[in-house]
């Protein structure tokens, strides 16, 4: 068995078309049939239902599928640890975080520091970023969710208040404080269900005895701000992201209601290898934080 034949099966396993996959590879078609014939040969099951020219992932082959990418992920490991060994000239990070309102600020400090450093971000929802960090997709996650599971990571980062903020045509322009029953026939703005924050602020809204009216979903927590701005509706902030974006949204109300807080911190997965640059991303990260006024 060959880490090529591997390969070809994983091509075609995620396509389940032998043409596309084929050409996807830029190898013959019948040259990839007997490739894979072979490894169910070597298996000694089927790891295909065929009918016609239709081909299907069956028990066998699903099975084999996840251990045949966990053997990639750990060879994918074993090459960024090589590189690890060379230095930080070639080091990435994949970074789960919505934290707009500092992330430039974050991400360029540490990319003075080590500007050969590539980043990309992912956004997507509290539970899609935990499978990511199990799988090994991704490196670090800045969050709110302290991640359950023997192998999840999480170092508490920073606790604040979170506000409510309204456009400056509301009725509650000028005050100081409101509780939070006090908003459950209003529109509210936010970010769609699943994240993170929004997930927290909900709950908080239905311990107070109502269930939020958000009629405005986005992904960005800048397109938020923007539709507050247009005085399509209210809606909640952390301190910080406040602070930053104080300039766009002034009309901010402390929440008189107990245990309007929130605790951002960065998790990760013990059981897949973090690079020398994702490592001292991390150390990074806390330092930054800790540097934070109040």
């Amino acid at each position: 068995m060959e880490l090529l034949q591997l390969h070809y099966f994983q091509i075609v396993a995620r396509l389940e078309h032998m043409t596309k996959a084929a050409e996807e590879l830029n190898i013959a078609q019948p040259s990839l049939s007997k490739t894979i014939s072979r490894l169910e040969e070597d298996l000694g099951a089927p790891l295909f239902s065929r009918q016609g020219r239709n081909i299907r992932l069956n028990q066998f082959g699903k099975v084999f599928l996840a251990r045949v990418e966990r053997v990639f992920r750990e060879l994918e490991e074993g090459k960024r640890e090589i590189k690890d060994m060379i230095g930080l000239e070639r080091g990435s990070i994949t970074l789960a975080a919505s934290l707009t309102s500092i992330l430039p600020e974050l991400l360029g400090e540490f990319l003075n520091l080590y500007p050969n450093v590539h980043i990309r971000q992912v956004l997507e929802r509290t539970a899609v970023i935990k499978r990511m960090l199990e799988d090994g997709e991704i490196d670090l996650s800045i969050t709110t969710t302290p991640f359950e599971g023997a192998d999840m990571a999480w170092t508490p980062l920073r606790t604040e208040e979170f506000f409510v903020v309204v456009p400056d045509n509301h009725p509650l322009v000028g005050r100081e404080s409101v509780s939070l029953i006090e908003l459950k026939d209003e529109t509210f703005i936010g970010l769609r269900t699943g994240y993170w924050f929004r997930t927290l602020t909900d709950s908080i809204c239905e311990r107070a005895g109502f269930i939020p009216n958000t009629m405005l979903e986005v992904d960005e927590a800048d397109a938020v701000v923007l539709l507050l701005r247009k005085g399509l509706g209210i809606m909640f902030a952390p301190e910080l992201a406040w602070q930053k974006r104080a300039v766009y949204m002034p009309h901010r109300l402390r929440i008189t209601d107990p245990g309007c807080t929130v605790t951002t911190g960065i998790a990760w997965s013990k059981k897949h290898y973090l690079s020398l640059a994702a490592e001292r991303f991390r150390q990074f990260v806390i330092t930054y934080f800790e540097n934070i006024k109040p």
